[in-house]
């Protein structure tokens, strides 16, 4: 896993974590910062990155794009 690709996991699971806080948190996390610096990494994934990792990350499927870092088979 390259450096980007860990930062990017990383960030996944700060996004995780505050998505399943935000029930009970008061105030409620903000998440654009998160959003942002998500599109930001992405932007600096090689061409030859995994195709699928890319797609997931434009697409914005954060759910998908962290289990194929995790090395999860994603459905």
């Amino acid at each position: 896993m390259t450096e980007t690709e860990n930062r990017i996991l990383q960030l996944l699971l700060e996004l995780e974590q505050a998505v399943n806080s935000m029930a009970n948190a008061n105030p409620k996390p903000n998440l654009l910062p998160i959003f942002a610096r998500l599109d930001e990494l992405a932007s600096q994934l090689p061409p030859d990155s995994d195709p699928d990792l890319i797609h997931y990350l434009r697409r914005k499927s954060y759910q998908k794009a962290q289990l194929l870092l995790q090395g999860v088979k994603a459905s």
